[in-house]
């Protein structure tokens, strides 16, 4: 009887240290979070790796965003993506093309796509929270936390986020997938409140359908 009574307490012990645990972890993305809102606008330059050793792809590259509120204008492998609010803008330079797609958003469907308008906001829903390590790289203090998806379909295995303790900002983004390929992004220089024209969130149509030619496919 005294040892069911002491696996009882232990395990309630157990739930409670991770309870807290979990609590503490979404805690601190919420101060992150809280803090990104009350910038006027964000510009981050940033590297994105893709490791995969089981298919040997080792990719990197670098790239921009700016972000004012949900709008964004990112740069990345030779295109342009914006989002004015309503619809997103894919800009293919190479092929000459701009690809145009709805919100899908506004259209109430779901997207697990890690998009700029959510990198800050992504973690709200759909997942479990873990204090993970504490590092110091290059003298500074990184708080991770893992976040672990609660639908057991998803291809996310995991993601782990990196926070500067001083600055409350996010430093990295580590994304695991069950297929084992391994998605960083790692924020390089992170600037807020920066003058900016608004005209960065709007497409330009006349620019790329009569003067550059480019084709442009609208959705349906």
């Amino acid at each position: 009887m005294k040892k069911i009574v002491f696996l009882i307490a232990l395990t309630l012990i157990s739930f409670a240290s991770f309870s807290q645990n979990s609590n503490k972890a979404k805690a601190l993305l919420d101060e992150v979070s809280q803090k990104i809102k009350k910038y006027e606008n964000i510009y981050i330059e940033f590297n994105h790796r893709l490791d995969n050793n089981d298919a040997d792809v080792h990719q990197e590259t670098r790239g921009d965003v700016t972000l004012k509120g949900d709008l964004y204008h990112l740069n990345y492998m030779g295109t342009e993506q914006i989002f004015d609010g309503k619809k997103t803008y894919l800009i293919v330079h190479e092929d000459e093309e701009v690809i145009i797609q709805n919100s899908k958003k506004n259209n109430n469907e779901d997207d697990d796509t890690l998009t700029p308008s959510k990198m800050f906001s992504f973690y709200e829903n759909g997942y479990t929270f873990k204090m993970d390590e504490l590092k110091t790289t290059k003298g500074v203090k990184i708080q991770y936390v893992k976040l672990i998806p609660i639908d057991s379909h998803s291809e996310i295995k995991n993601f782990i986020i990196g926070v500067d303790i001083k600055t409350k900002h996010i430093c990295n983004i580590i994304e695991t997938g069950k297929n084992g390929t391994i998605t960083t992004l790692e924020i390089r220089s992170f600037k807020t409140n920066q003058p900016i024209s608004e005209k960065l969130f709007i497409f330009d149509a006349v620019k790329y359908r009569d003067q550059k030619k480019y084709t442009i496919s609208e959705p349906k």
